[in-house]
């Protein structure tokens, strides 16, 4: 007589590993648009998202959202939520916004791994979005 023998899945002992992170947001940045978003009653958050346009290819776009979308992708941080469009989330992942101000103007800025390149005014950058490699590998 044979005795079962039970086998576990390598999925099973393996701990679920951490989705990278899409989006972060600066102290700066953070206190900064809550700071806005004080004085906008009825936002739940900020959009983010990507458009064609520029001399570089795309542009950022940001708009004050009053309702999250069914298919938002929902960053929070730094008590700030952030609703990134689903169409954006390749272009933004593992970007840093900031806040910056210098003597001639303020701005939010994104630190994006994923840019390329920008044209000379700052307006428009060329993104390349990220792969199931680059995805694969920020996974660990």
């Amino acid at each position: 007589m044979t005795t079962p023998t039970t086998t576990s899945s390598p999925a099973a002992s393996t701990p679920a590993r951490a989705r990278p992170k899409l989006m972060s947001v600066t102290d700066v940045a953070a206190e900064r648009l809550k700071a806005i978003m004080a004085g906008k009653p009825g936002v739940v958050g900020l959009r983010l998202g990507i458009k064609k346009g520029g001399c570089a290819g795309m542009e950022y776009t940001m708009t004050w959202a009053e309702t999250q979308d069914r298919f938002d992708e929902v960053v929070e941080d730094k008590g700030v939520k952030l609703l990134i469009e689903p169409t954006a989330i390749m272009y933004l992942l593992g970007t840093e916004m900031d806040y910056k101000t210098d003597k001639l103007s303020s701005q939010f800025v994104f630190n994006n791994p994923n840019q390329k390149s920008a044209c000379g005014c700052g307006e428009s950058v060329n993104l390349i979005p990220v792969g199931k490699d680059a995805l694969d590998a920020m996974k660990g």
